[in-house]
């Protein structure tokens, strides 16, 4: 009975201690698109529906950031629990190539074909002229967000989380700030509008860059240097390609199909589109808790894993997932209490308006889904290597319900856009029964470290 409670005592304890950190930061995150919708909102509904279409940009990279650094917290939190710093530093060096490689990408096509990237979205010319030169300046952003997402990464999973959220919040408060700045032109600045906001994001990535690399060449116990970047380990990256591209995939494959809800309603007008704005800060809000319980929990199990403590794992990751359902409880009511502030959050006409009040009954129920099937995909199953699973579970239930049904109820059937909206937010209670039963199988929990005492340096 002791024995028990005292296990129980040092998970709350961890989890306190590495959720709050994370949920602040998503916290701070959300702030910055609250100041970006509210500064927006008083310039003009097209910039705010300009800057939210072409944001969904950013949304695509930082999945594939999240897909990547899914890979690092797999396998670096196991090797931390093992103690065994020295593949630590070359998991770092191998998902950065990655994630140098993809920004690069984003940066081109972002900053050489903005008005393409626009098309995608929507069909409204004054949209797409106001999303162009927004673009164009946030992409040397993707640039400096390759880098410093990588290392936060990693940071984390060591344990660094203060750390790595004091850093992120410090260039998100600094977004906040410049946005004010760009945006009106205060205290001198120039008035920008949307490019403000693009340019405040570049500015503030590359200071959060700067931060990193000062830690990197203070921090001793995980370095990143240069050479990080060329060190090879054939059977870490076998490793980390094994179990970070199923995530990769599944981020994507579930990021784009989300981007194919903002392509349905780019196309079912501006109203629409700016009403969706607004909604997708209170989701935000809705779910700033679960996401950092989830993140939490990928470090937590995946170190335990890493040391052989598997029944531990098991009575913690039941823990995890009745925390997270009473606060997705808690973001639902949270939305359904803050309705009147964000219905005035921006300056929008009477038929977005009511567009944006329906959806926000939708989603005082959609966040509960969504946080169950995040913390169990993307933290339980993904602490034990288990990313397949997850990939193949949000392909079948995306792609082949979700956006599917989105483009018939909206371009074949003509249905209401309200109708169009309930209809793809089923997706997360579609796959819900399977989550479930897989998660009770036990077949995520996996101990995927290797020991690399008797390999050799280049890892063969």
């Amino acid at each position: 009975m002791n024995t028990t409670l005292q296990k129980q005592s040092t998970f709350y304890r961890d989890m306190f201690r590495l959720a709050l950190p994370i949920v602040f930061q998503n916290l701070i995150t959300t702030a910055v698109s609250s100041a970006d919708v509210i500064m927006l909102g008083w310039v003009s509904q097209t910039a705010l529906a300009a800057s939210s279409l072409a944001s969904q940009i950013m949304f695509i990279l930082n999945l594939v950031y999240t897909g990547v650094a899914s890979g690092v917290v797999m396998l670096a939190a196991q090797y931390w629990g093992k103690q065994d710093t020295k593949s630590i530093e070359q998991i770092m060096g191998i998902a950065m190539r990655l994630s140098v490689l993809i920004s690069t990408c984003f940066f081109i096509l972002s900053f050489f074909f903005p008005g393409l990237l626009m098309k995608i979205f929507t069909s409204e010319p004054d949209l797409i002229q106001a999303g162009i030169p927004y673009l164009r300046i946030v992409g040397f952003s993707y640039l400096f967000m390759g880098v410093s997402q990588i290392y936060l990464c990693t940071m984390r999973s060591i344990e660094r989380v203060i750390f790595a959220t004091a850093t992120n919040a410090s260039a998100l408060a600094l977004n906040i700030v410049l946005n004010a700045l760009f945006i009106f032109g205060l205290f001198g600045f120039p008035k920008m509008g949307i490019q403000g906001v693009a340019l405040a994001t570049s500015v503030a990535r590359g200071i959060e860059l700067v931060i990193c690399l000062v830690d990197a060449c203070r921090f001793r116990l995980i370095r990143f240097r240069i050479s990080t970047l060329f060190e090879r380990n054939r059977l870490l990256f076998r490793d980390f390609i094994h179990y970070s591209l199923p995530a990769f995939g599944n981020e994507v494959a579930w990021g784009v199909a989300f981007s194919m809800y903002s392509v349905i309603m780019g196309h079912l007008g501006s109203d629409m589109v700016a009403a969706n704005a607004v909604v997708v800060v209170a989701r935000n809000l809705g779910t700033v808790m679960c996401f950092g319980i989830a993140n939490a929990g990928a470090i937590i199990l995946g170190k335990s894993i890493g040391a052989g403590y598997m029944d531990l794992v098991k009575e913690d990751a039941s823990r995890f997932c009745k925390i997270t359902f009473c606060s997705g409880i808690a973001g639902g009511i949270l939305i359904f209490l803050l309705r009147p502030v964000f219905l005035n959050m921006a300056d929008l006409t009477p038929v977005a308006q009511g567009y944006l009040n329906i959806m926000l009954f939708i989603n005082m129920y959609y966040v509960l889904g969504q946080a169950m099937n995040t913390t169990v995909i993307c933290g339980i199953f993904r602490s034990g290597g288990d990313s397949h699973w997850g990939f193949i579970c949000d392909v079948i239930d995306m792609w082949g319900f979700a956006v599917p049904l989105g483009f018939i109820s909206a371009f074949v059937l003509k249905l209401p856009p309200m109708w169009v909206y309930f209809l793809i937010c089923l997706d997360e209670f579609v796959k819900m029964p399977f989550i479930y039963k897989h998660y009770k199988s036990y077949k995520w929990l996996k101990n995927i470290t290797r020991d690399f005492s008797n390999v050799r340096e280049d890892g063969r």
